[in-house]
């Protein structure tokens, strides 16, 4: 197992403490990125977004999410930040996520309505 598949494993135990998900599957991870250094360790900077812009557990879930990773081996520094764009939709959790949460699997990615008009 590589280094951001062990990551994800881990990512997948760090929960929002509103939502009896993990971050993982709610969409909420943009982007995990690995350099290795020069005392042969990994820095990980990893971008995160939260489900609603006001939500007050941001931090927590940022801290444990560099808890968990920092105690890897091989890895250095870890850096989490949090980014609202692009802002986070239910499209965004996974399949299991949103049918733990009772919303339709089939959601389409676009909520666009179509709208029939008649021209006289």
């Amino acid at each position: 197992m590589d280094l951001k598949e062990k990551i994800i494993d881990l990512l997948k135990q760090c929960y929002d403490p509103e939502i009896p998900v993990d971050l993982w599957s709610l969409g909420l991870i943009y982007n995990i990125s690995i350099k290795d250094n020069q005392n042969k360790k990994s820095d990980v900077d990893i971008i995160m977004s939260l489900t609603t812009p006001g939500c007050s557990m941001g931090q927590q879930m940022a801290d444990d999410i560099k808890s968990k990773v920092s105690s890897l081996d091989n890895i250095d520094n870890v850096a989490v930040s949090v980014t609202f764009d692009p802002p986070w939709q239910p499209e965004m959790m996974s399949n299991e996520a949103r049918n733990k949460l009772g919303f339709d699997s089939s959601i389409a990615k676009t909520n666009e309505t179509k709208i029939e008009t008649k021209w006289e």
